[in-house]
């Protein structure tokens, strides 16, 4: 069993506020940590500000050694991680071990960007007014940051977060998921061996009253938020004056035209679907399939889902672990339930045992029901028939979320049509939407945030532009005739 305690100012603490961490599935005590309250919180905050100044004095190619040894860190205690995202999270072992790659890959990416936050040189001198001028463009660190991580990926989502603050310069504040400390508080030991000055950095897990106090303190420059929709949304309220990140919900939609591979296509699909039990804000939740292959396609994508494995998730053999907690299976259990009265009908799964909830396929399922016009996030996925690729873009487009979206053709016209139309930050083609690629940018419209991830695109959100506009002398022609007269 774990026995963790949280990070103040770089220094490990232990306090009053003990909490135990179980595991979603058999309730097994896994690990114990603490709980920051507002005084801890306070000094963090203090800390962060008097990092910043020792941050900004450290050079690229330290900061890229910085990253360097954290990359180490993760690669060297792979399986300590993987085991630690699987216990905690009830993520299979297997989906915890891709998590750990993922994040060495962000980690990677980290080392890479660290010596690239670069400016550039505009033209100043575009009239005669500013014709003796020239101007450089630099990005500077926007300042202390507070962080905040969901439940579902408790190493990734976390280093999306650390990784650029810490290729950048920014000191920040961690507040990992109550649900989920532990793995970032592993982290933590990679932070303290890193060569951060310790006043840079803070991991406080803690309450909703302490997280709010942190992210509306005044030193406070940049909030990154990974979560759900309403939680955002109370975050950007209060967050007066400073720089808001969101990554929020989505409810992902996949379209299956008359030219799709069914195979491939519903070999991508269900694992996208219903892997870690669907708790992935790019989940594939809504399946729209082309009238003319819907029949075939949905024969096949019944007995795919049968096929899955429900179970421990320490065991390889595992494909659908728990949900995060029982409360969560009951609300999936609930809104299915809703919807089935409203006319839904259940092609397989529908059951609820404690946590787990077996993967479930729907039909017929109406515009208003709960699990069609909001975020799942459990095993669940709608079928949808739709008549042309112009309707299935509308249906898309009736989504409040627009995050990622997935399609199988091979139709230029159409997936050109579909990139062109669809209200979303991502359109994925002959795949899932549930594919993120690290490096790229990764974000939404509408619902599903504000901002984009990916380290590159996150260190443009948390850095400002900074110009310097140089007045030239001595420019030829334009210099003062003082000159004393030649001797004779």
């Amino acid at each position: 069993m774990l026995d963790l305690p949280i990070y103040l100012a770089g220094k490990p603490l232990r306090t009053p506020h003990r909490v135990v961490i179980k595991s979603p599935g058999s309730r097994r005590v896994v690990g114990q940590t603490f709980n920051a309250d507002m005084h801890h919180a306070r000094q963090a905050v203090a800390a962060v500000e008097k990092g910043q100044k020792k941050l900004a004095a450290l050079s690229s190619w330290q900061r890229r050694d910085i990253c360097q040894n954290v990359l180490d860190y993760v690669q060297t205690h792979r399986e300590r991680l993987a085991q630690c995202v699987c216990l905690e999270a009830g993520k299979p072992i297997t989906a915890a071990r891709g998590e750990v790659d993922r994040a060495l890959t962000t980690f990677r990416l980290a080392v890479e960007e660290s010596t690239r936050v670069d400016g550039y040189q505009p033209t100043a001198d575009i009239d005669a007014r500013s014709s003796n001028y020239y101007a450089v463009v630099e990005r500077v660190a926007a300042g202390p940051c507070v962080c905040i991580t969901p439940f579902n990926f408790p190493l990734n989502l976390v280093a999306h977060k650390l990784a650029p603050a810490m290729a950048c310069g920014c000191p920040f504040i961690l507040k990992p998921s109550e649900r989920t400390p532990l793995t970032a508080l592993l982290l933590g030991e990679a932070l303290c061996r890193s060569g951060l000055p310790p006043e840079s950095w803070s991991i406080l897990p803690c309450d909703a009253d302490v997280a709010s106090y942190l992210t509306t303190a005044a030193p406070v420059r940049v909030v990154s938020f990974t979560g759900s929709v309403g939680v955002g949304y109370e975050i950007q309220r209060q967050a007066i004056g400073k720089k808001v990140i969101l990554e929020l919900g989505s409810n992902s939609a996949i379209i299956l035209e008359p030219d799709t591979d069914l195979d491939d296509a519903v070999g991508r699909i269900v694992p996208a679907a219903f892997g870690f039990a669907g708790q992935s804000c790019i989940s594939v939740q809504k399946i729209f399939i082309h009238e003319r292959i819907a029949g075939d396609a949905i024969s096949k994508i019944v007995q795919k889902v049968r096929q899955l494995r429900v179970g421990n998730p320490v065991l390889p053999a595992t494909d659908v672990g728990p949900l995060i907690d029982e409360a969560s299976a009951i609300r999936i259990e609930q809104w299915v339930s809703s919807a089935v009265e409203a006319g839904a009908k259940v092609l397989t799964g529908g059951v609820r045992r404690g946590a787990y909830y077996a993967p479930t396929l729907l039909v017929d399922v109406p515009p208003t029901a709960e699990i069609s016009h909001n975020e799942a996030f459990g095993p669940v996925a709608l079928i949808i028939k739709y008549a042309g690729i112009a309707d299935a873009i509308k249906q898309v487009n009736a989504s409040r979320f627009g995050l990622q979206l997935g399609i199988f053709s091979d139709s230029v016209a159409v997936t050109r049509r579909v990139f062109k139309d669809a209200q979303v930050g991502a359109l994925v083609v002959n795949d899932v939407p549930t594919t993120r690629i690290d490096a790229l940018p990764y974000g939404g419209v509408k619902a599903s945030g504000i901002g984009r991830e990916g380290v590159r695109w996150a260190i443009t959100e948390l850095t400002e532009l900074k110009t310097m506009i140089v007045r030239q002398h001595g420019i030829p022609g334009r210099q003062k005739r003082n000159r004393r007269p030649p001797r004779r």
